[in-house]
């Protein structure tokens, strides 16, 4: 329902690719808290789906390796879908009738992963590897621990609810297997046949690796703004930039997925009239039964790190939130029970950042580039009291070929969700009628470094967007004030490209023009006022009515520059001249045929 497609040499060597997922739960199943893993002392461990094969084994330690001809096939799993579906609809029946305690899954490590981490909260654990169903016969034992063939849950079931469970089990067609009791002893004990193939100390398990010391330093990259000229011909740039990799329509791919499922997809990817409008967060219903929905967005923008890590993160970070505030999301409080529901996950992608002077000279500038990163993510983070629930660190992502090296740029995705109370008051970020006003809300800065302007002439700059976080939360909850009042009609984050792309964005799919007078905007040039990436900005659209109302809540944050018009025409003013003229077919098919 909601993703983002970022093109840069760098990923050439390994692509990234992130993917997520996400549920609904009630607050409690049975009586007891949803959220909870107890575990005591001779609770079962039982096993459910799949069973275990030579795939996956290595799985773990292959995602952090290079790939080669000696890389082992057996590394990638064989998925079985209709294992899982089977699997899931189980499961969620047995949790609702408070059959299962707690559980995970059989990801990375297997069984060694999934059972050692679990017992971690009763003490200790027995394994009996001889009743773990096999695929096929001659597994080593090592291989049955630490396979991770898919489509396997861990269940901690107690010994009273064994029965009611597999009896449910064989209804459903799941299979299960009891291999083994939690203990409080102290050690994961695992044995064949009742004899000891393993036993290890509980804390030397989970805390005995010594420590890993590297070292960071952070040396700034001695950049300078380059020099271009404001006589331009803004008609051909705007052409180009909606052309570009980052900027033009991901249509082709988005269509390929089915975002209808359930049919709760509120607020698509792509809306409007003529389904083409590009969308910023999704919303999605969360039952037929209410109005209450959620809000899902996802900010990425790897470009600033190279010159900036601390603005990258942050940034992204706050591309996620304003994202969610443009559709209109709350942002979290606190001491408001009814407004907490904001979760954030994280997800680091980095090149090795462990220093080598031979084959990893640049690891400390690496590793200091990563501290920035969870540095911001922390100062956010904090700030907003938005908890981080999940997350994944990728930190080996290099490509060698002989002498080739390929480092992917530090990239980190925040992927957000919130509360939406009623969906029927969600907003879109396509122009709605002939004669609203057009707005800009936040402050505009010379803040062209990294920008899609820049990459159209090859150049990088110095300045990155940075952000202003007390500024933008302040800007915010007056856009949440609007929105209660009814007074937005449209709203657009704006991100790569500036204030042109989010316009034209807002035009895409409509059959509106607009009609731009630019002024006041602190004596900025031309190329910032139009291309600049500056965080925390918003393109919105209100009834001409409502202007008094508007401008007195939003005050100093708000710039009046323009209106939609009727005639499929964009038309942008700078000081008497007309800058800008083109026909909104000409930057649509533009913006269509990038990729």
């Amino acid at each position: 329902m909601n993703g983002s497609i970022i093109f840069d040499d760098r990923y050439s060597g390994k692509p990234l690719v992130y993917c997520g997922t996400g549920g609904v739960m009630p607050y409690s199943f049975a009586g007891v808290n949803s959220w909870g893993k107890p575990i005591d002392n001779g609770d079962l461990i039982i096993m459910a789906g799949g069973r275990v094969g030579k795939d996956g084994i290595h799985g773990a330690t292959f995602s952090s390796a290079e790939i080669d001809e000696h890389s082992p096939q057996s590394a990638v799993q064989i998925g079985s879908p209709i294992t899982q579906k089977l699997l899931s609809d189980f499961m969620q029946e047995a949790v609702e009738q408070g059959l299962i305690k707690c559980s995970t899954d059989n990801g990375a490590g297997g069984l060694s992963s999934s059972v050692g981490e679990l017992a971690q909260i009763s003490g200790g654990a027995v394994v009996n590897l001889e009743k773990v169903p096999l695929k096929y016969a001659n597994l080593k034992l090592w291989e049955i621990f630490v396979s991770e063939s898919q489509e396997r849950m861990i269940f901690v079931v107690e010994e009273d609810k064994k029965e009611a469970l597999i009896k449910l089990a064989k209804e459903r067609e799941v299979e299960l297997s009891d291999i083994g009791k939690f203990t409080s002893t102290g050690f994961i004990d695992v044995r064949f046949d009742d004899q000891k193939v393993a036993f290890l100390d509980m804390e030397f398990l989970h805390e005995g690796v010594p420590k890993k010391y590297m070292e960071a330093e952070w040396k700034k990259p001695e950049l300078s703004e380059p020099e271009i000229s404001s006589n331009l011909d803004y008609n051909e740039i705007l052409l180009k930039l909606m052309k570009s990799d980052n900027i033009c329509s991901r249509e082709d791919v988005i269509r390929q997925y089915d975002h209808e499922v359930k049919g709760k997809t509120i607020i698509k990817p792509l809306m409007g009239e003529n389904g083409k409008s590009p969308q910023d967060a999704a919303v999605m219903r969360l039952n037929f039964d209410s109005f209450e929905g959620i809000a899902i967005s996802n900010g990425i923008c790897p470009k600033f790190g190279d010159i900036d890590a601390y603005q990258m993160s942050a940034g992204a970070f706050d591309e996620a939130v304003r994202q969610i505030i443009a559709v209109g999301g709350k942002l979290p409080e606190i001491n408001d029970s009814s407004n907490r529901f904001w979760t954030l996950n994280d997800t680091f992608c980095v090149p090795d950042s462990a220093f080598d002077p031979e084959n990893n000279p640049d690891g400390k500038q690496k590793l200091a580039i990563l501290l920035q990163m969870n540095k911001a993510l922390f100062d956010m983070s904090t700030f907003y009291n938005i908890p981080m629930t999940s997350g994944k660190y990728s930190m080996k992502n290099d490509f060698k070929a002989g002498k080739i090296k390929i480092s992917v740029p530090p990239t980190i995705l925040y992927s957000m969700v919130a509360k939406i109370d009623d969906i029927r008051k969600t907003i879109t970020s396509n122009f709605k009628a002939d004669g609203d006003l057009i707005y800009i809300l936040g402050k505009t800065y010379d803040e062209l470094g990294a920008s899609e302007f820049y990459k159209l002439f090859d150049k990088l700059g110095a300045n990155v967007p940075k952000v202003r976080k007390e500024n933008a939360k302040q800007l915010y909850k007056n856009i949440i004030k609007a929105n209660k009042q009814n007074l937005i009609e449209s709203c657009h984050d704006i991100s790569d490209g500036g204030m042109i792309s989010a316009l034209t964005e807002c035009l895409i799919g409509t059959d509106f023009g607009a009609g731009i007078d630019i002024a006041g905007f602190n004596d900025l040039h031309l190329n910032a006022i139009l291309f600049s990436e500056s965080h925390s900005r918003f393109v919105v659209s209100i009834k001409s009515a409502n202007k008094e109302k508007f401008e007195k809540l939003l005050g100093g944050d708000s710039s009046l520059i323009g209106k939609v018009t009727s005639d499929k025409m964009m038309k942008i003013n700078f000081e008497n001249n007309c800058v800008v003229y083109l026909e909104i077919d000409d930057l649509e098919q533009s913006w269509n045929d990038g990729l």
